[in-house]
């Protein structure tokens, strides 16, 4: 970060970076990263359907093929 807290990074990857806090964290620790990343593109690579609910666009991988995109939303609506 810099001095101002921001990542000033152009794109930031979470690789399953999530899965293992409690909820309350996991929120509270989004929550933090989202003023700091917020001029970034983020990929978060998650296996806890919750993770998925904020994000604009979900891609949704089965043994590498994409099966599934849009928003949580309309996922959970298709069920794909």
């Amino acid at each position: 970060p810099d001095s101002s807290g921001q990542s000033g990074a152009d794109l930031v990857v979470f690789d399953d970076s999530f899965s293992a806090l409690d909820y309350a964290t996991d929120a509270q620790l989004r929550a933090n990263l989202k003023e700091r990343i917020r001029d970034a593109a983020v990929v978060i690579i998650a296996q806890r359907i919750s993770t998925t609910r904020s994000a604009v666009c979900v891609v949704v991988l089965d043994c590498g093929e994409v099966v599934g995109c849009g928003t949580h939303t309309e996922l959970m609506e298709t069920n794909e």
